[in-house]
């Protein structure tokens, strides 16, 4: 068999795995499609809708969580430098300013290109990470939108780390 006669099958779509990831975790879901669904995670601020959509032309699966508050037109430039400040401290995923909309959401991909499948445990660790960066850093984005405080005091605040016990 040559290259040119082999076809490779495409992969099972990765959706159908969240869903059953999902219900075993007892996570509120809705399937829009085939190829989406939107979870809620609870947080410790704030549940979390968790959307992910399988982008079979591009064999990536796209993770997006929409924070529940709107950025006003007057804290958009403190934002967008947060936003930059955030990111730098991130290896996967970043944050974005939705701009129609004024919502700051977390997104990251998993490419899965030439009939690769994603697991349970990668899928279950992608979805873990977005909720961890969330609640890392939901506290630093509201402090910039309703506390009035800077970029980088705000991201002082939340990025301390405990030592010891008291």
């Amino acid at each position: 068999m040559s290259l040119v006669d082999f076809e490779m099958s495409p992969a099972a779509n990765p959706v159908d795995l969240i869903e059953q990831i999902a219900a075993s975790h007892d996570w509120a879901f809705e399937r829009s499609g085939d190829d989406e669904i939107t979870i809620s995670v609870a947080g410790s601020f704030c549940d979390y809708n968790v959307s992910m959509s399988w982008m079979g032309a591009l064999e990536a699966l796209h993770l997006a969580c929409a924070f529940d508050f709107k950025v006003n037109e007057r804290r958009k430039g403190e934002v967008m430098h947060l936003l930059a400040l955030v990111n730098e401290q991130l290896w996967l995923g970043h944050f974005d300013l939705w701009q129609s909309e004024g919502v700051i959401m977390y997104r990251n991909a998993l490419l899965l290109s030439e009939g690769m499948e994603a697991g349970t445990g990668q899928l279950e660790a992608m979805l873990a990470a977005s909720v961890e960066s969330c609640e890392r850093y939901y506290q630093a984005f509201q402090f910039v939108i309703w506390a009035g405080q800077s970029p980088e005091e705000a991201l002082s605040g939340v990025l301390f780390e405990t030592q010891g016990e008291a």
